[in-house]
């Protein structure tokens, strides 16, 4: 009896306690942002540079933790079973829009098992040839592929990445035909497109900026909705040939499905403040990176049109799901 006492006594005495700790404001510890993406990459690059100033703002540290493998899905997994607190998100681009359409069956929902937080960044592609190829501009070289059907080829980073998928618009668009070649990772595939193993590709206007500012790339158009400003002669696609098309890799935040909205809309408020800063949009720009922060539910929208165009242009491309 006297123990029984004591233990009732102990825990009327941790009942305060507990409610302290259920009272405590996000974010009370180290928050986890998990990529999808190798360490070094432009991926990664830009999501540490956000997660130290978030962890600035918020007064944790964000930890970032590349988990890569299975095109994404590892990573994407991972979050989505995590617990909806606040302290697991997700860090990824494109291939989450796009995962659907090349897999039969997903251990995840896209739209159904992550609550949308905001979208970071838009870095539109840049479809370049190889100067050697006699097409200065983006009609001659319509009018090249239509002479030559099949008989170019064009690198990509992969089987239904954007920048395969990409090209299969554009092809299917101007009714024209090329061989196309993938490889792992678009790096592999600019090597070979500079070695002349494939005339063309398209790839984000950051990764390929180096290579088109000396000679070694010839820029034809941009898939973005307005110009590059890193770019400002070379035409987008829309202005000239397929009006209306946008087409552009995409970063963004989401956390698992019933994060509260507290949280989320603190999270939101802070990554906003932080794509505006000075400094972080200087560094990025000039690399060909557009950072905006969406609101939650523009975020949201967005990524339902893009999981349904993803889904189309695998269908033309001709993509058997795994």
């Amino acid at each position: 009896m006297l123990q029984t006492r004591r233990a009732l006594i102990g825990a009327l005495a941790a009942l305060p306690v507990l409610r302290v700790r259920a009272a405590q404001p996000w974010p009370a510890r180290p928050i986890r942002l998990v990529l999808p993406y190798a360490a070094g990459g432009p991926t990664d690059i830009l999501a540490r540079a956000l997660a130290a100033r978030l962890s600035a703002s918020l007064g944790q540290p964000l930890v970032v933790e590349n988990k890569t493998g299975a095109s994404g899905n590892i990573a994407c997994e991972a979050v989505a079973r995590a617990e909806p607190d606040g302290y697991t998100l997700l860090y990824h681009s494109s291939g989450l829009a796009i995962s659907p359409a090349l897999h039969r069956t997903l251990s995840y929902d896209p739209i159904r098992d992550f609550t949308p937080v905001a979208r970071t960044a838009v870095i539109p592609l840049v479809m370049m040839a190889t100067p050697a190829l006699p097409a200065a501009n983006i009609a001659a070289f319509v009018a090249y592929l239509r002479q030559h059907p099949g008989k170019l080829s064009y690198g990509t980073g992969g089987v239904g990445n954007i920048t395969h998928l990409s090209v299969a618009l554009f092809l299917h668009a101007t009714q024209t035909r090329a061989v196309s070649v993938p490889y792992k990772g678009t790096a592999p595939a600019m090597m070979a497109m500079l070695g002349g193993q494939v005339q063309f590709m398209a790839d984000a206007v950051s990764s390929a900026l180096p290579y088109i500012r000396d000679g070694r790339a010839r820029a034809l158009v941009t898939t973005g909705a307005k110009r590059a400003a890193v770019l400002p002669n070379v035409p987008t696609l829309a202005e000239t040939i397929m009006p209306g098309f946008e087409a552009s890799t995409w970063h963004g935040v989401l956390a698992p499905a019933g994060t509260p909205q507290t949280v989320v809309q603190r999270l939101n408020a802070t990554l906003r403040a932080a794509v505006a800063e000075p400094g972080i949009v200087r560094q990025f720009t000039q690399q060909g990176v557009e950072l905006q922060a969406s609101t939650p539910e523009q975020f949201g929208a967005y990524l339902r049109a893009e999981v349904e165009r993803w889904r189309n242009a695998v269908d033309l491309a001709g993509i058997q799901p795994e």
